[in-house]
């Protein structure tokens, strides 16, 4: 494989997020100095830079770059903001997250995904970033509250669990609705006194789910 990935992050950035309205030059440096194909197997490097959903799992996976640094630009996180990332995969849009954040609390279930977390963890030395095996309905209500719950592949309802783990004043959810199979919507959820604002922020074509339906209350 001879790929110039350096060359290929800047034309991402370029030609992907820049022409999206994704302007701010923390963000643009965020994609730009983030090794996406050091979170990726072999097989799948070649395409760490393209315009494309990378499958890492049966229905989980990274949404296209453009998607990912929506989500992250409208979480306007803060470098004193507690952050929950729920579905960590293997770490690259964790390892972004950290970067912004004070402290960010990473959910993963699968131990194949955990163990590769841990070392790109290792590898890149940050030290802001934990990691909990739970399920990912559940939170991390010893953790809690935070700033920022940041879920960044589709669910059909958001768990009950979430409100009250969020920050009463100004807590935020930055979430995607699964709509149908392919069609889903990211939303921004903000609590202030146990009231919930609903901001609809765009459209993401994608069969991805997180998860099933649980225990939910009514989006």
């Amino acid at each position: 494989m001879n790929i110039n990935f350096e060359k290929a992050r800047n034309m991402m950035v370029e030609n992907q997020l820049r022409p999206n309205k994704i302007t701010e030059p923390l963000i643009l440096n965020l994609f730009k100095n983030t090794k996406k194909e050091n979170f990726l197997s072999e097989e799948l490097k070649e395409i760490s830079y393209s315009d494309l959903d990378i499958n890492l799992d049966a229905n989980r996976g990274y949404l296209k770059n453009l998607h990912i640094a929506q989500l992250i630009h409208n979480s306007f996180i803060k470098e004193q903001h507690k952050v929950l990332h729920i579905g960590g995969l293997t770490g690259y849009v964790s390892v972004m997250l950290a970067s912004l954040c004070k402290e960010l609390v990473v959910i993963e279930n699968q131990k194949d995904f955990i163990r590769i977390i841990e070392r790109n963890v290792k590898n890149l030395n940050i030290n802001n970033l934990k990691i909990v095996n739970s399920t990912f309905q559940d939170g991390c209500i010893q953790e809690s509250p935070y700033d920022i719950i940041f879920i960044d592949n589709p669910i059909e309802e958001i768990s009950h669990f979430y409100e009250d783990q969020i920050c009463d004043d100004e807590g935020k959810i930055i979430m995607i609705k699964k709509i149908n199979t392919y069609l889903s919507k990211a939303y921004k959820i903000t609590k202030n006194n146990n009231k919930f604002m609903h901001e609809f922020l765009f459209d993401v074509f994608t069969d991805y789910q997180l998860y099933k339906k649980s225990e939910v209350f009514v989006f």
